[in-house]
């Protein structure tokens, strides 16, 4: 087991009631699941995820922690929150990675794998993850 590495876990979920298609306003949540897989306690600082919709218009965007955490997680222990994003259109991709501090001192990169964000009616699945 590596002694740095956190890994994630993400479900988006498309929220049409936070959408507009007439405007081209489409709402999603997703909900992450960040787990110190590592052999080492270690604290999230900062995210920085890009989001893309449909059209290849790409936002990218940097802060600190994550909703207004920084967790501090022991090996073994998960953090989940939920947080929103909105596109243009119906359907697009987001990706990313938190920035971390092992209690020794060590920082590492924790990368937050590809996952579709679309729209669908009520008889679609829910969201895809790519692996």
């Amino acid at each position: 087991m590596p002694k740095y590495q956190f890994s994630c876990e993400v479900v988006p979920q498309y929220q049409p009631e936070q959408s507009a298609p007439e405007d081209h306003v489409y709402g999603f949540s997703y909900t992450v699941t960040v787990t110190n897989t590592g052999e080492v306690t270690a604290q999230l600082i900062s995210r920085h995820w890009i989001i893309s919709d449909a059209n290849g218009l790409n936002e990218e965007v940097k802060g600190l922690g994550v909703v207004g955490h920084q967790p501090l997680l022991k090996p073994g222990e998960s953090f989940q929150y939920t947080s929103g994003s909105r596109l243009r259109t119906p359907s697009g991709t987001m990706h990313g990675s938190y920035f971390c501090v092992a209690e020794d001192g060590e920082r590492f990169e924790v990368p937050i794998p590809m996952f579709v964000l679309e729209a669908h009616n009520g008889n679609a699945p829910h969201g895809r993850i790519l692996h």
